[in-house]
């Protein structure tokens, strides 16, 4: 089990990448794109990831991206999301 301060980073940073992406993930779960089942198991793919600090460094990036980079344990998700 993941602790909260952990769930709540990745969470953030799954967010982070999907405003990156140019996704809006909550326009999305109210549209019906993605569903709270499948946001929660991207948050817990997330935590699973070898390397967060290489994740929040592309974040911390200024410029937008097309895709989220290839370790991202989340980028069939949020390719399926991008407008």
């Amino acid at each position: 089990m993941h602790c909260q301060e952990t769930l709540k980073r990745h969470a953030g940073m799954v967010d982070q990448m999907a405003t990156k992406l140019g996704v809006d993930l909550q326009s999305a779960a109210i549209e019906g794109e993605v569903s709270i089942d499948q946001l929660s198991d991207a948050v817990l793919r997330c935590t699973d990831c070898p390397n967060p600090g290489h994740c929040q460094s592309f974040l911390n990036r200024p410029d937008p991206a097309r895709q989220a980079p290839e370790y991202c344990r989340n980028q069939e998700l949020l390719t399926k999301l991008i407008p």
